[in-house]
């Protein structure tokens, strides 16, 4: 388990204990956050957006072919951009900071 920064839709900051092994969707959705994750994190909707602390990016994995379809239909896209059903949860995220994007279809 490790501590991620996130700030919700609303403004406010949140510590959250996240599941390495898991997306970065998965320990989201049940949140409170504003992560709607419709289709389940099948890189489909992109209902659970958000914005990666740039000083993290580098921890990342490359987006991927379908990922880049998605986020190009997205409102509000960002240079930090990223689908967070994407995103597996390692240790090295420890201390990361993201903030959910605003909900758009």
């Amino acid at each position: 388990m490790i501590k991620l920064l996130v700030t919700d839709r609303d403004g406010q900051n949140h510590e959250l204990d996240a599941d390495t092994g898991l997306s970065l969707m998965e320990n989201l959705r049940d949140q409170a956050y504003g992560v709607e994750a419709i289709c389940g994190g099948l890189c489909s909707c992109g209902t659970c957006h958000v914005y990666i602390g740039e000083n993290w990016l580098d921890k990342m994995p490359g987006v991927g072919v379908e990922e880049e379809e998605i986020l190009e239909g997205v409102v509000d896209r960002e240079t930090h951009s990223r689908l967070s059903c994407q995103v597996p949860v390692t240790d090295e995220l420890e201390g990361m900071d993201l903030t959910i994007a605003p909900f758009s279809l």
